[in-house]
């Protein structure tokens, strides 16, 4: 077989070996890519108060964590997208984690934030990248969406515009409905 061949073949062979990932909810930006459902590693972060934070802490809510910073051009792009996104998927239970990989910290994400009048996102560090390393992330920006029991059902690599309507559906499709409260027993009245 010539040597063109046997290249061609064993491409197809390491093709056919790699893992499938589904492609789903396509933005103007990047694809939304769906390999999950699986589990969400261990890392910590510090919010506004400057104080430590798990994702721990946010049991039960669904969660589209956006790893960032001020420097990224694509991640100061697609920021008032996540923004919107947060408004708009707030009352569904999910909650937007843009972590900032800023070195200089509370100060320049704070200005930053001001400045592109982002009211909605909260104001969530990550300096040291834990994040990124704990979830193999391969650059800024990346966002996972995780849904309510804590796994990681999605990614994107890329910016994206994460508030039109199929980006919205899809991320509210992958967390998952909110837990329903238990309907009152009215038998006793």
């Amino acid at each position: 077989m010539p040597r063109r061949g046997l290249l061609l073949a064993a491409a197809g062979t390491l093709a056919a070996a790699l893992p499938r990932r589904k492609a789903r909810a396509a933005g103007p930006f990047g694809q939304l890519r769906e390999d999950g459902p699986r589990p969400l590693p261990e890392f910590s972060f510090t919010d506004a108060e400057e104080q430590e934070r798990r994702v721990a802490d946010f049991a039960g809510t669904g969660l589209l964590i956006n790893l960032w910073a001020t420097w990224c051009g694509p991640c100061v792009e697609e920021m008032p997208a996540l923004d919107r996104a947060q408004a708009a998927l707030l009352g569904d239970g999910i909650q937007v984690l843009a972590l900032s990989s800023d070195r200089g910290g509370r100060a320049v994400v704070e200005l930053f934030l001001k400045d592109k009048k982002i009211t909605r996102l909260g104001l969530w560090l990550d300096p040291r990248g834990a994040a990124g390393r704990a979830m193999g992330v391969r650059g800024l920006p990346t966002t996972v969406v995780v849904d309510r029991q804590g796994r990681e059902m999605a990614r994107l690599e890329g910016a994206a515009a994460w508030d039109t309507p199929q980006m919205l559906a899809a991320v509210r499709r992958l967390v998952g409905p909110p837990a329903r409260k238990p309907a009152e027993d009215l038998s006793r009245t």
